[in-house]
């Protein structure tokens, strides 16, 4: 297509749109771009070979948004999508992606980009301003069926106009500080010559292998069994600086393997590269075997410091019985997570407070979760109603409604955590019943509404906390948003949509823990743990960079981006040493590191 036909499609897209369609720049802009910090990957880093790893269950939809996209595979499609700029995972400053040099507008809600025009999409074609409009107008679609992004790109980001074929601004609906404005307005790019907005989008595009930014493209798909993705060599990041000495294997092979233990031992057979060891359990008990003792698999324990995501029980604010805020403290009184923390979980895990934390003056820290205290539950149980004890030892009220919490979950190596919280709910006359339900469609539940309670953990992230998708009223009571509390409260509302707008750090940070104080009286958050590490187990040939990762590390051997900040395909594949590994015949010394060099000093 000629430069003159770009232009003139970009234009037209822009008046379809709505958006300024702006001949020049404001003249007093200052360009900024970075590179100057230092490079985090290894220059001994080799390509090539095979990175293999298993899913827990087969994904839904190829999708990244509508119904049933937000799985734990949406990641692998996301996070190889990238967006104007990353951030360093060292010095937490704004590197180059998509756009090569970015500046701010004195109106402290827009910034101004100039793309690379080396940028292609995975099927050549090439990255434009287009893109970027029509990313807009993609979110804010209907026909999407996602809500939260409808919101999302229509109060947070509310326009994006086009100076020409390779710059553009994108503009905040609210005063921000430069920091802020960094957190919102990294917008992704949607393929326009791919994609139509047409009514049967999610169903037309459910299984789409739509074209990406990224250095890997999906490849071979055989449903409900393995997806791989296959490494572009000729990648245009391939040579930009922090790009450089990254996603090197070949190939990512996903196999679907439902349960842990099979998963496990194809780990130790070879079959995956790589296993997660965060389970007490099996970073205390299955690592005794030949395989660790010979050196051929090593262990890592790699601290981190970075924010956490909030883990516990999400209480359905629409079941009749937990609309009572007593029922709900309760409840919370009723569950002793400190003897599931010094049990089964060992004393690795710490117990969690808030709604997620790690964001410093943003998180509450003179919250604590409510203790376990049979005396204070059945008080509250019994101002509730549920005042008589019933023929099985539960309680019950009047008209014979017994006390009773349904606890949905996906992880069956969950199953004996939670059966000590149901051990000891008995005591307080609180019957919990386990509900387990495979992983993509367990979720699906949870996003229908259709629990009593979710026992699940978000992904950290983000510079700042971000409440409304999880508490305001507008993704209450509808499917396919993240309100699994379906709470609708107004003085939530008021808060959420204050912090929202709030352009100064300090004022938005109290805001924020009033937040957090406002989540903590409703009682619809009942904290689990957090996690401030990671664990792994992986094969001698997967090597890693001498800094094996950094601060914001969620995981040493992720293949993908990273996001916000720029931290995964770090790692390689060393193919002769794989050789004199698998072959058996050496015996290499045992390896356990244990890395505290980003521990928190309150960890």
């Amino acid at each position: 297509m000629s430069r003159f036909f770009i232009k003139l499609k970009v234009a037209m897209l822009a008046l379809l749109l709505g958006s300024a369609y702006a001949a020049e720049l404001p003249s007093e802009l200052t360009w900024e771009t970075n590179n100057d910090d230092p490079i985090f990957a290894s220059p001994e880093a080799k390509r090539g070979g095979v990175f293999n790893l298993s899913l827990l269950s087969f994904p839904l939809t190829f999708r990244t948004v509508g119904p049933d996209s937000n799985t734990a595979f949406r990641s692998f499609i996301l996070e190889n999508q990238l967006g104007l700029y990353s951030l360093h995972p060292v010095t937490q400053n704004p590197i180059p992606a998509l756009a090569t040099h970015w500046a701010f507008g004195d109106d402290n809600k827009t910034m101004y980009f100039k793309l690379n025009p080396s940028a292609r999409w995975s099927d050549g074609k090439p990255v434009t301003s287009a893109d970027f409009l029509f990313a807009l107008k993609m979110m804010r679609s209907e026909v999407i069926r996602a809500p939260w992004y409808n919101n999302y790109y229509s109060e947070e980001i509310v326009d994006v106009t086009v100076f020409d074929e390779h710059t553009i601004s994108v503009t905040a609906g609210s005063e921000k500080s430069p920091r802020e404005l960094l957190n919102t307005l990294g917008l992704a790019p949607e393929p326009e010559h791919f994609y139509e907005l047409t009514d049967d989008w999610v169903r037309r595009y459910n299984w789409s292998q739509v074209p990406v930014t990224g250095a890997y493209v999906m490849d071979k798909v055989k449903r409900g069994r393995t997806i791989s993705f296959k490494r572009l060599d000729d990648w245009w990041g391939n040579d930009l600086k922090y790009y450089q000495h990254r996603f090197n294997p070949d190939e990512i092979r996903l196999t679907v393997i439902r349960d842990l233990n099979i998963s496990y031992r194809h780990f130790l057979k070879g079959d995956i590269d790589t296993f997660g060891l965060i389970l007490p359990e099996w970073w205390h008990d299955k690592t005794d075997t030949p395989e660790y003792k010979k050196g051929l698999i090593n262990r890592i324990w790699f601290y981190n410091d970075m924010p956490q995501g909030a883990q516990g029980l999400h209480l359905n604010t629409a079941h009749p019985r937990l609309s009572d805020v007593r029922v709900r403290k309760g409840m919370a009184h009723a569950l002793n997570m400190q003897r599931m923390l010094d049990t089964i979980l060992r004393g690795d895990y710490e117990r969690m407070n808030t709604f997620g934390t790690g964001y410093d003056a943003f998180t509450d820290a003179g919250i604590k979760a409510r203790a376990y205290d049979i005396k204070q539950a059945r008080a509250l149980f019994s101002e509730a109603g549920y005042d008589q004890q019933g023929p099985s030892g539960f309680l019950q009220n009047q008209a014979g409604d017994v006390l009773s919490l349904s606890v949905t979950y996906t992880t069956q190596e969950h199953t004996p955590r939670l059966a000590i919280l149901r051990e000891e709910a008995r005591k307080a006359g609180l019957d919990l019943q386990l509900n387990l339900v495979d992983g993509a469609s367990g979720f699906k539940v949870m996003l229908e509404k259709k629990h009593e309670a979710a026992w699940l953990g978000w992904a950290g992230g983000g510079l700042y906390p971000q409440y409304w998708e999880f508490f305001h009223s507008a993704n209450a009571n509808i499917p396919q948003t993240n309100n699994l509390f379906n709470i609708a409260d107004d003085s939530l509302d008021k808060l959420i949509e204050q912090y929202r707008v709030t352009m100064n750090l300090d004022d938005k940070a109290a805001i924020s823990r009033q937040i957090q104080q406002r989540i903590h009286e409703l009682a619809i958050f009942i904290p689990g743990y957090q996690v401030p590490y990671t664990r792994e187990a992986y094969w001698r040939y997967v090597r890693l960079p001498e800094s094996k990762g950094s601060r914001y590390s969620p995981s040493l051997f992720w293949p993908m981006e990273g996001a916000p900040y720029s931290t995964g395909g770090l790692f390689w594949i060393d193919q002769e040493l794989k050789k004199e590994v698998t072959a058996g015949k050496t015996r290499f010394e045992p390896v356990l590191e244990i890395d505290e060099t980003w521990r928190h000093q309150e960890h």
